[in-house]
């Protein structure tokens, strides 16, 4: 588990086709692509300038349900979400919150301890395809 919670890929892709890529991978797996935020456009749109970055949204009802039951504060986090974001060098990365410290943030029984485990290797899994 990060000790910040937080999980970073490096991406092969530049951010708008990692996440073209991730959102394909996502609703080819049944989940639901709920939102994709533009955050440098919307700079822009603002007279700002930001390097590209974007956000999806995703997820499933059967595999978070159980988590929101059992730890009503993880709909904070949930549906999951990872953030495409170029760096100073011009290179993509992928941040995504890591399930276990999510788990664990909101304190998610024993009971739950397998949806948390697989909502991890989920995420991970599709990040890993997008980003190669």
């Amino acid at each position: 588990m990060a000790d910040d919670g937080l999980v970073t890929v490096a991406s092969s892709h530049p951010v708008g086709e990692t996440v073209d890529r991730l959102a394909q991978l996502a609703e080819g797996a049944g989940l639901i692509v709920f939102a994709r935020i533009d955050h440098a456009a919307n700079a822009e749109a603002a007279g700002l300038s930001l390097r590209p970055m974007q956000l999806l949204v995703f997820g499933h009802g059967k595999g978070g349900t159980p988590l929101l039951n059992d730890a009503p504060t993880s709909g904070l986090d949930l549906p999951l979400k990872a953030l495409a974001w170029e760096d100073e060098q011009g290179r993509t990365h992928v941040t995504y919150n890591d399930a276990a410290w999510l788990g664990a943030r909101h304190h998610a029984g024993a009971g739950v301890a397998g949806v948390v485990e697989a909502l991890g290797k989920g995420l991970s899994t599709l990040v890993s395809k997008a980003t190669e």
